[in-house]
């Protein structure tokens, strides 16, 4: 079974960045496709970015395209999130997980595996 540990979250200014990292053990990284989710207070839990096992596919929410990156390392069995240009609604927590398999149209309940979270925090 796979366990994912997400780690870089912190409180930043809007505009800054941060990077993301999510450290799987237990199973090799290549053998998913993995994605971001984040959840705000009070609303539901929503796609990021999703990346196939390779990283030749990707998929971004339209508000993060261009100013997010999603990225693997299956070498370090870790995935990352390049967050730039953070805007106050960014803040959420923040998961990582894994799935079986990689669709076009992300859907979470592919995702077996997930992360504790890790928060981010933007303030204006």
């Amino acid at each position: 079974q796979v366990q994912l540990v997400e780690s870089g979250g912190g409180l930043v200014q809007a505009g800054g960045s941060l990077r993301l990292s999510c450290a799987a053990s237990g199973g090799m990284l290549s053998s998913y496709a993995m994605g971001w989710f984040r959840q705000a207070p009070g609303k539901e839990r929503d796609i990021v970015a999703q990346i196939n096992w390779s990283g030749g596919r990707t998929y971004y929410a339209d508000s993060m395209k261009g100013r997010f990156t999603i990225s693997r390392d299956n070498a370090k069995n870790t995935l990352y999130l390049q967050m730039n240009s953070l805007k106050p609604a960014d803040t959420a927590v923040y998961y990582c997980a894994a799935s079986p398999y990689y669709t076009e149209t992300p859907n979470s309940n592919h995702y077996a595996y997930w992360g504790q979270g890790t928060q981010v925090t933007v303030s204006s």
